[in-house]
This record gives structure tokens, sequence and C-alpha cells, in this order.
């Protein structure tokens, strides 16, 4: 019954970062490692909709970060170029509503904290041409756009540049997700965005104290808002000790009853196989924290766990209705909604008009 539910709803992922793991591949192996390794997983866990992250790591940064920004931009082309029969690559909601017509999984890029971007923000239009449809403006850090969570002790809000960013991204039709701001550039954004917001990986900071998570009122904001919150599968993100799927669940019920149920998301932030992909046995993982094994939620290492979701779920007495916007519906109104939507006319070649659709 369980599984039977999960494959009936749309099933969207905001934050997994396999284009990481591929990307450290040789360039003729990108297509194939993707369909190999993470393909059967995304299919095993009934995932329609997979947000795809570019992250930069710190050793790319600040020199080689535009080019290592490409390179996974590229991965993530080739990937779908080399799989078209199981994925397609998605600049707006038809582009989406094609993908899932025909039983394939729905990709979109997404920018993780633009440190190829620094102050250039007219690279934003650049990137979006290339077929990036979300954008956050920090990690954990200080970049030329804000500061991450990170930094909190700082108080800092947006700079200059990065309100630049937001007004850029809110005109070309690029989401910006507030996962891995700091509280006050969190508040600033929720002050000057006129779209909505998408939080791609966050929880509950009222049940973990932890400054990757959202307050209430953050979360208030981003309803008000017209946004969806993701909630984060990590670990360490939900509770100190106890790593079970219920503290999960708990986080996923906080926020529905602080939002409202259709304006929550699933951003599982798969990282486990990723680490184990990019990370020598013999070197510390290039992490925030220490992630061995047991601080991950057993079952949900990776997407091919996400019924187990639905399964708690339905423990926990929720009808099918709720359990499917919470699953992909709630993301797929905001995708069709808002991705690739230019806010005005733009001159020149006009941004609303995906790639794909030019050469149709």
């Amino acid at each position: 019954m369980t599984h039977g539910l999960h494959r009936r709803s749309v099933v969207a992922d905001t934050h997994n970062d396999l284009l990481d793991a591929i990307v450290r591949r040789p360039v003729d192996r990108w297509a194939a490692h993707f369909r190999e390794r993470w393909l059967p997983q995304l299919q095993a866990g009934g995932v329609d909709l997979q947000v795809l992250p570019v992250f930069v790591d710190d050793v790319f940064r600040p020199e080689g970060a535009l080019r290592h920004t490409l390179r996974m931009i590229e991965a993530a082309h080739r990937v779908a170029r080399g799989n078209r029969e199981a994925v397609e690559l998605c600049y707006d909601g038809a582009d989406i509503g094609t993908a899932l017509e025909g039983n394939r999984i729905a990709l979109v890029l997404a920018l993780e904290s633009a440190p190829g971007v620094g102050e250039d923000v007219e690279l934003l239009e650049t990137l979006y041409r290339l077929g990036v449809r979300i954008a956050s403006l920090a990690h954990f850090g200080r970049t030329a756009l804000a500061d991450g969570s990170g930094e909190d002790a700082a108080g800092s809000r947006l700079t200059r540049a990065g309100v630049a960013a937001l007004a850029e991204m809110e005109r070309l039709g690029m989401l910006f997700d507030v996962s891995h701001l700091g509280a006050a550039g969190v508040d600033h954004v929720l002050e000057l965005a006129g779209r909505p917001v998408i939080a791609t990986h966050s929880s509950a900071r009222a049940l973990r104290d932890h400054h990757r998570n959202l307050t209430d009122d953050q979360l208030r904001a981003i309803a008000a808002n017209g946004g969806v919150v993701c909630v984060n599968f990590f670990a360490p993100f939900l509770h100190d000790t106890d790593h079970r799927i219920d503290r999960l669940i708990d986080h996923i019920e906080h926020i529905v009853g602080v939002m409202g149920v259709d304006k929550v998301g699933l951003g599982p932030d798969f990282v486990k196989e990723v680490l184990e992909d990019v990370t020598p046995p013999c070197c510390e993982t290039p992490f925030v924290e220490s992630v061995p094994t047991h601080r991950f939620l057993p079952g949900l290492e990776g997407p091919a766990g996400l019924p187990l979701v639905t399964e708690a779920l339905q423990a926990r007495g929720w009808s099918e209705e709720h359990i499917q916007l919470v699953l992909g519906a709630n993301v797929l109104r905001l995708f069709r909604a808002e991705l690739g939507r230019p806010a005005a006319p733009a001159t020149g070649a006009p941004c609303g008009v995906s790639p794909s659709a030019a050469a149709r």
C-alpha cells in the first residue's frame, strides 16, 4: 500500500549533490557513471523531479570557482544527453511537465553559493542561459554576495551585490534559495523579495538549534512570501544524538504546523555516497562537521530509501492527499509557476524561452 501511494505520487528531491561525484570522473564517463550508479537509485526511490546543486569545494575557490561551476553544468548537460530515455534537463514548468508525461526524471540545475559569480552579477544571466534555474548566495562562510549561516555572529545582511543578485534572479525567473544563508540575510531577502523563494534543504530550528535550520518566524515569512521549505534529512541537523526517521518526521510535522501543508517539500541532502566517492580513505572529509556513517538516518542514506518517508508519514496518520503534497506536489506547483518565467520582457533574446523550446 505504501509503495503504491509512493509510486502514484510526484516525488521531488530538491537537493542531491550527485553532480559533485560525477564531475570527478573522466569526462567520457560522466553520462555512464550517472546511468550505472545514480539512475537506479533515483528510480528505486521513485524520484520524478531532481534538483542538481552545483557546489564548488573550497579547493577550487576563488580562482577556479567559475571554471568548476561550468564543468559541473556541462556534466549535467552530458548526463541528460547521454540518458535521454530516462531524464530530461528542464528549464521551465512546461519542460518539467513534458518530462513527467514521458516517464522521465526532470532535472533542474541550481547554484549552491555561487562562488563563480562573485560581484559580477551579470554572470547570472549567462548561467541562466546555460540552464541554471535556482541559486543561493552563500554556503557556510562569507561570499561577495552574503554571509552563510556559519557567520551568523556577524549579523550580516546581503551585500550591495547580493541585493542586485536577488533583483536579477527575480527578473530572469531564477528561484532564490535561502538554505545556507545567514539568519540576517534570510530576513533581508524576505524584506526585499517580490517573488516566492525556496529553501531547498533546511529544517526546523525550534526542534534542533543549529544555524543551518530556520526559525519559526522565518518559516512563517517564507509561507507569507508564497515560498516552499524543503526539509533536510541530514541527521545532525535534526537531532544531536537521536538519528531515527521519526526525528525527520518530527521536523516535517513541525514545519507543516507553522507554514501549512501546502508549503513543505523534501530536500534530503544525500551526501553519504558523494563523500565516499570524492574523499580518499586516508583523508578527513572536507565537510563542516564529522559525518561518520551512524550520523545518517538508517535507510535514508540515499534516494532509494525515499519510500520510507511515505511509510513513516502514513504511520503518523497522514492522509494520502497531504503526503502527496509534501512528497512533491508543492514543489511542482512552485516550479510550474516560477521556474524560468521572467518578471518582465528582456532586451534581445527573450529570457523565458528555454534552449529546448528554441531548438523546436
